[in-house]
């Protein structure tokens, strides 16, 4: 699989191009908004530039992984020759259906369609083509270059040799490819947002303040960043979503949503790419200040 098509150049979507870029792909990276696409392409070279300054690649490498990308503003135009397309849209289910309509349209037959989804079905993104033993999830984890994990999850129709062509390949990107099953949530989100939640509860509850929770979960259960912060980097928003695909999809009330967080996300209070969620964040500062709604 040497010709892959990424759909979306936003955060996921140009990390995954980068990545495949850097193993020797040729890559079409697409979006409707050439802006979105030059930007992207921007991050990439940034994000380049870094690894050459840490020594992981060097600058011959750099350019030649950035040669190998290229940008188009049309699906039809981009995948043409594509022998896998990740999609890296919004978290959007009708927005995911209608661009998997118009993969199975326009990609070679053969061609493998998966979804970098954190959360939509599989099985539902599979049905919508005429190919759903050939859809998959790739659920590539942020920052794409440099986490390993990729949930690799089988849609009900997805066949064991595609499961297995997509671990191989995830390999060959030097990242540790997981099969999961498709239930909502798949493992990680599954796992992860009802802890984010009840972080956002506890908050709500008035039990601690922002620092205090994320403090207690870095240095108590050592993990590298705290819950809230850690929604911040996600989004509110995409966190929202997702918790919403988990009550949907188990009808359990211990999935649903806090309302602190219904109520940030509706305000515009979206984390790091907004400005402002649980943080305050300013371009160019790495300090990390809560946002004045939540200080004592």
């Amino acid at each position: 699989m040497n010709n892959i098509a990424v759909i979306g150049s936003g955060t996921m979507g140009n990390g995954i191009a980068h990545v495949f870029a850097q193993y020797g792909h040729q890559v079409a990276l697409i979006d409707i908004s050439q802006g979105a696409l030059d930007k992207a392409l921007a991050t990439i070279q940034k994000n380049m530039d870094r690894q050459v300054g840490k020594g992981l690649i060097n600058e011959t490498q750099k350019d030649e992984s950035l040669s190998q990308i290229k940008t188009f503003t049309q699906i039809k135009d981009g995948v043409q020759d594509a022998d896998l397309v990740v999609e890296a849209a919004t978290e959007n289910l009708s927005l995911k259906l209608d661009i998997f309509k118009t993969l199975d349209e326009y990609c070679p037959k053969e061609a493998i369609l998966a979804s970098n989804t954190s959360s939509i079905s599989i099985t539902r993104i599979g049905a919508v083509t005429n190919r759903p033993e050939q859809v998959i999830g790739m659920h590539f984890m942020n920052p794409v270059p440099v986490m390993k994990l990729v949930e690799v999850i089988r849609g009900y129709a997805t066949s064991d040799a595609i499961t297995q062509k997509v671990m191989d390949l995830s390999r060959k990107l030097d990242k540790s490819p997981v099969e999961v099953n498709d239930y909502p949530g798949f493992v990680a989100n599954r796992i992860l947002m009802p802890m984010i939640n009840e972080a956002i509860i506890t908050l709500y509850e008035g039990v601690a303040g922002v620092q205090e929770i994320d403090t207690v979960m870095k240095l108590g259960m050592a993990h590298p960043m705290g819950p809230l912060q850690l929604a911040d980097f996600i989004g509110l928003d995409v966190c929202l979503s997702i918790l919403r695909v988990l009550h949907e999809g188990f009808g359990n009330p211990k999935y649903a949503p806090c309302p602190l967080l219904v109520n940030m996300v509706e305000a515009g209070y979206k984390g790091a790419k907004s400005g402002e969620g649980f943080y305050k964040y300013t371009a160019g500062s790495k300090d990390l200040v809560v946002s004045e709604r939540f200080k004592k």
